[in-house]
């Protein structure tokens, strides 16, 4: 199953306040992410988040297509939420008032994997 991480510029000193913003978070109804004709296109399987200074990593393990997966978490309540919630701390602004925004800010956060491993892969 791959990975995905994602960053955010944030402003040092707040990680107790960002870590009450996912304290509450709103997970999906459903890990299942439908394409544009309605057939599933993807599964998200986990999230974790990491902060350290002014450095934030959303990681997801996901099946399936990776864009399809940014579409649907940028129209999930929960990811609005926290999205707007965060906007304070951020030291770089994110546009994800839109689905095409919130598409284009992820594309642009996307890390490089060089490499990842799972016992699974055996």
């Amino acid at each position: 199953m791959p990975f995905a991480a994602i960053t955010y510029d944030i402003k040092p000193g707040y990680e107790k306040e960002i870590t009450e913003i996912f304290t509450g978070f709103r997970r999906v109804g459903s890990p299942v992410v439908k394409g544009d004709g309605g057939e599933e296109a993807a599964r998200i399987l986990a999230t974790a988040v990491f902060i350290r200074d002014d450095t934030m990593v959303r990681v997801i393990e996901y099946e399936g297509d990776l864009d399809a997966v940014a579409r649907h978490m940028a129209t999930q309540p929960g990811v609005e939420e926290v999205e707007k919630k965060l906007a304070p701390y951020l030291s770089r602004p994110r546009d994800t008032s839109s689905v095409e925004g919130f598409v284009a800010t992820f594309r642009r956060s996307l890390l490089t994997c060089m490499a990842q491993m799972s016992v699974r892969d055996s």
